[in-house]
């Protein structure tokens, strides 16, 4: 039976349970995924979790809080000018707590997400730019039904 190592290729499915049980993601009811580990796809800590697995393994994994997406940092709630966000998107948007607004990377090549937690009356929004997860635990279910 072939074991996950560094880079390996996995085919499985797999459950992330949120702190109140919660799923957040589920692959068991339909096609299962396909990853290469250590390409970015789960938390560094998940894969950690998964090395030495073998093929055919069903597995849960209770990561504590923080260890899954890293623990919360107030640096990463920031306000945002009504002005740049003019600049970046549309300059008609109306904001609301809760949305969630992509902005891209300093170098233009990628992007990153923030949810906005309030917006005050001149336009400007805090923003909460922290993983959705951050600080919490998380339950993973796995099935490793392939490792090349």
């Amino acid at each position: 039976m072939s074991q996950v190592q560094e880079g390996s290729f996995l085919t499985l499915h797999y459950r992330m349970l949120g702190p109140k049980g919660q799923v957040i993601i589920d692959t068991f009811g339909g096609q299962p995924a396909t990853l290469s580990l250590g390409a970015g796809e789960l938390s560094p800590a998940i894969e950690q979790r998964l090395l030495g697995l073998e093929e055919g393994t069903r597995a849960v994994i209770e990561l504590a809080a923080g260890e899954a997406f890293g623990e919360r940092q107030p640096e990463m709630i920031q306000w945002v000018a009504r002005k740049l966000l003019s600049e970046l998107g549309d300059p008609h948007e109306q904001y609301s707590v809760g949305d969630v607004v992509q902005f891209p990377t300093p170098d233009g090549l990628g992007s990153y997400a923030g949810a906005a937690v309030q917006v005050r009356e001149d336009g400007a929004v805090l923003f909460d730019f922290n993983h959705p997860l951050a600080g919490q635990p998380v339950q993973f279910e796995v099935q490793l039904i392939g490792v090349l």
